[in-house]
C-alpha cells in the first residue's frame, strides 16, 4: 500500500497509507490531515486541497488540466509545484510521495 508524507508548515510530518485509485484529497481528509479541507468534495472547484508536491514526484505526475490550472490561480500562495490533491490519484508508483501544506491554508 503506498505511503504518502504530508509536511505541515511547522516542519512536522504525517505519513498515511493510501489505497491505489483513491484521490490524495480523499486520503488526506479521511486521515484528518490539517490544512486539507476538500470543501467541494473533489470536483476541482474550490482549491481547499492545495498542496506543494516535492520533486521528483511533481515531475512524475500528469500535467494539470485547464480547470485545475484555473483553480490554482485562486489558491493560497501558489508556486510552480502547486497542485490540487483532489486531482492526484494514488498509485503504487507514488509510494513515498512528499506533499507540503501551504502555511496560509491552515
Amino acid at each position: 500500500m503506498p505511503r504518502l508524507h504530508f509536511v505541515h508548515p511547522d516542519g512536522s510530518a504525517q505519513a498515511v497509507e493510501a489505497e491505489p485509485g483513491e484521490s490524495v484529497m480523499t486520503v488526506a481528509t479521511q486521515q484528518q490531515v490539517a490544512g486539507i479541507v476538500g470543501e467541494c468534495g473533489g470536483c476541482c472547484s474550490c482549491a481547499t486541497c492545495h498542496i506543494y508536491v516535492d520533486s521528483p514526484w511533481f515531475e512524475a505526475l500528469a500535467a494539470p488540466d485547464e480547470m485545475e490550472v484555473m483553480m490554482l490561480e485562486a489558491a493560497v500562495e501558489p508556486t510552480a509545484h502547486s497542485r490540487l490533491c483532489c486531482q492526484i490519484t494514488v498509485a503504487d508508483d507514488l509510494d513515498g510521495m512528499v506533499l507540503r501544506i501551504p502555511a496560509g491554508q491552515l
